[in-house]
């Protein structure tokens, strides 16, 4: 093979390798704590599981060539992957994950609500060799309550920020007043990163679904039209509260 054929070839394998390569790593962390009872434990995984099933949800992920991870999450060392990396390859992929998230059974009842350590585990699962060429890395925490347990969320930012990972938030109203402002100054992190507040566990399908489709076709949310974008001096990431 002459020289100009090799990097002729050289070129198209890269063009390959960059038209295969995935966008999006979306690690999906759901709150399990005692304040989550059995309806609205079935009231996230369903409704996870119907957002994904949606059309416009759907093309997004399997244009951005995602790849998704769910894990619950609720007091110390009561963290668990319980869909591990998939990629999201085409539209049936994504069906059967969806499949197995409204399958998965609960596993852990009335314990505490460790926020801090959720997000150092799901951080953890982005080295994983399934995702570490992906190009963005995002965290997406639910929850009804702020964390009572374990490290402060705002003590893993460090970790996050050095990772290169975004973490976003859907605040699950009704249990905590000003649980939307709590994820706001202590929970998300980096660029981009934003709170999505759903009125009590029955709006969460819908605000889940408005959440993945931000997640998964906006890079930055301070680019969206109609929020209010705050960036508070003291913190280093991007707070949109909608």
């Amino acid at each position: 093979m002459t020289g100009a054929r090799m990097k002729l070839a050289a070129l198209l394998a890269f063009a390959a390798s960059e038209a295969a390569a995935c966008d999006l790593a979306l690690a999906l962390a759901i709150d399990i704590s005692g304040s989550v009872d059995r309806k609205e434990y079935a009231i996230q995984m369903d409704g996870l599981a119907l957002a994904l099933r949606d059309e416009t949800v759907a093309a997004a992920l399997v244009r951005a060539k995602a790849s998704l991870l769910v894990l619950q999450w609720t007091g110390e060392g009561r963290q668990t992957v319980v869909l591990d990396w998939r990629a999201v390859t085409d539209h049936s992929a994504l069906a059967a994950i969806a499949d197995d998230i409204s399958a998965t059974p609960r596993r852990w009842r009335n314990y505490s609500t460790a926020i801090g350590e959720a997000l150092q585990v799901t951080a953890q699962t982005f080295s994983a060799p399934a995702v570490t060429g992906c190009r963005r890395r995002v965290i997406d925490v639910s929850g009804d309550g702020a964390s009572n347990e374990g490290i402060p969320p705002r003590n893993v930012r460090a970790l996050l920020e050095q990772s290169g990972i975004v973490v976003n938030g859907l605040a699950i109203g009704g249990s905590e007043d000003g649980l939307t402002a709590y994820y706001r100054d202590h929970v998300i992190s980096g660029p981009g990163a934003f709170v999505i507040t759903a009125d009590g566990f029955k709006d969460y399908p819908k605000q889940i679904k408005r959440k993945l489709l931000r997640e998964t076709e906006e890079r930055f949310a301070g680019q969206r039209r109609g929020g209010k974008i705050n960036r508070p001096a003291a913190q280093s990431h991007t707070a949109l509260i909608d």
